[in-house]
């Protein structure tokens, strides 16, 4: 019973886990001279062929796949998985892959924004649960662009030099704020992915199935667009190599596994719950470059882990005790109707 209760939790650190995974993966792949759109393609291909073969034979729903469903589904592909990938992969050719790492930490933020439009979540600003929302959403952020942008001395006996995020990459100033807005808008899209699950789990309550369905929309959607931009057939060839192996773990196991978890505690938690959980990525991340890049961590790199962590834990406070309020109001008002 304790471990059912905490089983979203444990569900979205893998999910971090499986991303920090795919930041290796991916930037050494792309490194050794692989198209970033064909990357996506493959990726997506091996989501969808991993995930059919379940959806299929081990889940069955009842809900009607409708024309008007399939249109739905294949938008919110487009809009949330898609674009948010090329237009990601775009915005690296003008911002440092740092910055593009750390600007995904707004996410949180823009889907609590976007959630309250689509009045998917409340404030209660005279109540406790509500102001530890506000501030740990705050606090969450502001530790992770800390742990981005803040270096201090080294916590090891290594001379590290100061980089310049701007500078290091060789960008203007317009092309830095034209590929920050292009991030921006990635990361927009990638919120709008996670407010609209709740709504289409609704209609179509077969997680595997929707999951299956929007991997091979967004493959379909990224082979045109890669077809568009690359049009060198030397630059598809996928040989028994690195490549295939970062392509079959970014498919199988994150755009396939992730989000299937991200879809089933979308159902329970809500896509705030998902998406306050994006910055964990980066503690995750750190520990494994250290490994395997042998980084040196920074004094404020880890202040701003602190930071992050305290943030966390305040919205994950907060959204308990309203749940709880939620339940006790409820209950209740069962009791003065009876």
């Amino acid at each position: 019973m304790v471990l059912k209760k905490y089983q979203p939790y444990l569900a979205m650190l893998f999910v971090q886990i499986l991303y920090a995974g795919m930041a290796l993966f991916s930037k050494a792949s792309i490194s050794n001279g692989m198209n970033p759109y064909i990357f996506v393609v493959y990726r997506q291909a091996f989501a969808t062929l991993s995930l059919a073969p379940f959806a299929i034979f081990l889940e069955s729903s009842k809900t009607t796949l409708s024309f008007t469903l399939l249109v739905k589904i294949f938008f919110t592909s487009l809009f949330g998985i898609t674009l948010s990938l090329n237009l990601c992969y775009i915005s690296l050719s003008y911002i440092s892959a740092t910055f593009a790492s750390a600007s995904t930490n707004t996410i949180p933020v823009i889907t609590f924004i976007l959630a309250l439009c689509f009045g998917m979540e409340s404030i209660c600003y005279k109540q406790r649960h509500g102001i530890a929302k506000i501030m740990g959403a705050i606090v969450c952020v502001g530790g992770a662009s800390m742990y981005a942008f803040v270096n201090g001395p080294p916590i090891y006996l290594e001379s590290h030099k100061k980089v310049d995020y701007q500078t290091s990459i060789g960008t203007s100033k317009g092309e830095w704020i034209k590929g920050s807005l292009i991030m921006f808008l990635a990361n927009t899209m990638w919120s709008l992915w996670l407010i609209l699950q709740g709504p289409i789990m609704k209609e179509y309550p077969a997680k595997l199935r929707l999951t299956t369905l929007q991997c091979f929309f967004s493959c379909i959607q990224s082979a045109i667009w890669a077809i568009s931009v690359k049009r060198d057939i030397a630059a598809w060839k996928l040989g028994f190599n690195f490549n295939l192996l970062s392509v079959a773990y970014c498919g199988v196991m994150v755009t396939g596994v992730s989000y299937w978890l991200i879809a089933w505690v979308i159902d329970i938690k809500g896509p705030v719950f998902i998406a306050i959980f994006t910055p964990v990525s980066l503690i995750f991340t750190a520990f494994f470059s250290s490994i395997f890049w042998k980084e040196t961590p920074h004094v404020g790199s880890v202040c701003g882990a602190i930071l992050l962590v305290i943030g966390l834990y305040g919205v994950l406070w907060g959204k308990q005790k309203e749940a709880k309020c939620k339940e006790t109001s409820q209950y209740n008002g069962e009791i003065t109707n009876i």
